[in-house]
């Protein structure tokens, strides 16, 4: 045979047995190509699943976590806050609530015609400045010392915020006691020393002094604590510098500390003029009835919305007072907010 012969593969038969094909080889897909992607598109399909997923997840999460809050929110904060300002357009009897007849802005211009009205925000005013200036200067006084290094300064911060941890009802009814005309130690002190007993329940100044220092006493040592973490956070460098200057500690309180607090000062201000604005429980409780006293001596915004919902059954004017008084502390931001600015242009 030759090489030709060789070389040149032989013609199959018609019948002869064609060679089945080997085990390992792939099966032919229906168009003839082999399969060879399929489990890397099923791969691939669900990792874009996993990645759709991965990104609504970091997406919208965030917004599950905090929604508790925004329900809550306006269920107890928004609604009641709506409904009120509805009802202040009405006349609303405490005992047929569902009952609304209209009547526009006339509980707003009854208002301006109450002299208790009046009376009430100039009590609500004078307590406010009563105590809340002599609240702040004693919280920044007692932050300076102990922003100084103290033996048991732990101990010291404890005790300031006691005050704060102590119930309102406790401490307006101690105070109620100190307070007592007959047997009450504040007179018992005083007439030690010759000085005849005072009625401070009866008197406009002096029962406006006494709620006073319970607001005083419950919240300096809160105060004071802010006010600590704020001095803490002033730089070492520079009471440094005013030290190699020549400043003395009051220069340097004066000149170093008060300008670096004046933010927190501000903060401090507002929030105690808005709790001023809202007193209810040191006046209700110092007297034990809501009219603030005999004459209205201490009756407070508060105290005066409470008597006219609670005891007239005025829903629709007690609904007035409370828009009024959110009125009053939008007034307060928007003042807070141009003093800000003030602070930070002049920076």
């Amino acid at each position: 045979m030759t090489s030709e012969d060789l070389g040149t593969a032989s013609p199959v038969k018609t019948g002869d047995a064609v060679p089945p094909p080997a085990p390992d080889a792939p099966a032919d897909r229906a168009g003839g190509g082999v399969d060879k992607g399929a489990p890397d598109d099923r791969e691939a399909r669900r990792a874009a699943r996993r990645s759709r997923r991965y990104q609504r997840d970091a997406r919208w999460s965030p917004y599950a976590f905090i929604s508790p809050f925004f329900v809550f929110f306006a269920a107890f904060g928004l609604f009641p806050l709506l409904y009120t300002g509805w009802a202040s357009l009405h006349k609303v009897s405490l005992h047929t609530p569902t009952q609304m007849e209209w009547v526009g802005l006339r509980n707003y211009s009854r208002l301006l015609e109450d002299d208790f009205f009046w009376q009430a925000l100039r009590n609500t005013f004078t307590i406010g400045v009563v105590s809340t200036v002599p609240q702040l200067l004693m919280a920044l006084a007692l932050a300076h010392m102990l922003n100084y290094r103290l033996r048991g300064s732990m101990f010291f911060r404890v005790v300031m915020l006691t005050p704060y941890a102590t119930s309102v009802a406790a401490a307006t009814l101690v105070f109620a006691m100190l307070y007592g005309r007959d047997y009450g130690m504040i007179n018992w002190a005083l007439g030690s020393v010759g000085i005849d007993h005072v009625d401070w329940e009866n008197g406009t100044w002096t029962s406006q002094f006494a709620i006073s220092t319970i607001v005083i006493w419950r919240w300096t040592g809160y105060n004071a604590l802010i006010y600590l973490a704020a001095m803490q956070a002033v730089p070492d460098d520079l009471y440094e510098s005013a030290s190699l200057d020549g400043a003395s500690r009051w220069q340097q309180f004066l000149h170093v500390t008060i300008p670096s607090l004046r933010p927190t000062i501000l903060f401090t201000v507002v929030v105690s003029t808005i709790g001023a604005t809202q007193l209810f429980g040191e006046p209700l409780l110092f007297g034990g009835t809501q009219t603030g006293g005999a004459s209205h001596q201490y009756q407070t915004l508060g105290l005066y919305m409470y008597e006219q919902g609670w005891f007239n059954f005025h829903l629709g004017r007690a609904s007035a007072i409370a828009w009024t008084m959110f009125l009053i502390l939008i007034v307060i931001g928007l003042l807070n907010w141009l003093v800000a600015r003030r602070l930070q242009k002049s920076d």
